[in-house]
């Protein structure tokens, strides 16, 4: 007799302890999949913040601009990442597990340049969305 309730106990133990361990693992890879997020917007940001000539015909999901360096700089949700393309060189994935992004362009009155760029991303991890988004201001299309 306490023989089985012993293994009672130590099975719904067992089942405790996997679905801890389980729970850990989805919470991790949501933090990373929405860090990576976080860290992609602001590194945009800052650069479309900086940057200038923006190509305000561009779709949605680009954001095409020369940045503070010189470099033809080019944005691109594609798939499930964002990337990033300087000088017509080779893509680099910022961010991954993307399934929505957009940039959405304010052009300035002359609607040759922007004078601000709202970003728009979500990302997902296992059953998990999260939505996250952010918008620069062209310091040097401010009118002053």
């Amino acid at each position: 007799m306490a023989l089985a309730i012993s293994a009672m106990l130590l099975t719904a133990l067992a089942a405790a302890f996997n679905a801890s361990v389980m729970n850990y693992t989805e919470n991790e890879q949501m933090y990373e999949t929405i860090n990576l997020a976080r860290q992609a917007l602001t590194r945009m940001t800052s650069e479309i913040r900086t940057g200038g000539s923006f190509d305000v015909g561009a779709p949605a999901n680009q954001c095409n601009f020369f940045s503070a360096d010189g470099a033809d700089t080019r944005y691109q949700f594609i798939g499930d990442e964002i990337r990033l393309q300087k000088n017509g060189g080779t893509w680099y994935t910022l961010c991954d597990h993307v399934t929505a992004a957009s940039f959405t362009k304010t052009p300035l009155d002359s609607g040759m340049d922007c004078i601000s760029v709202q970003i728009s991303l979500t990302v997902q991890s296992g059953d998990f969305k999260r939505s996250l988004s952010a918008a620069s201001v062209i310091r040097r299309n401010l009118p002053f």
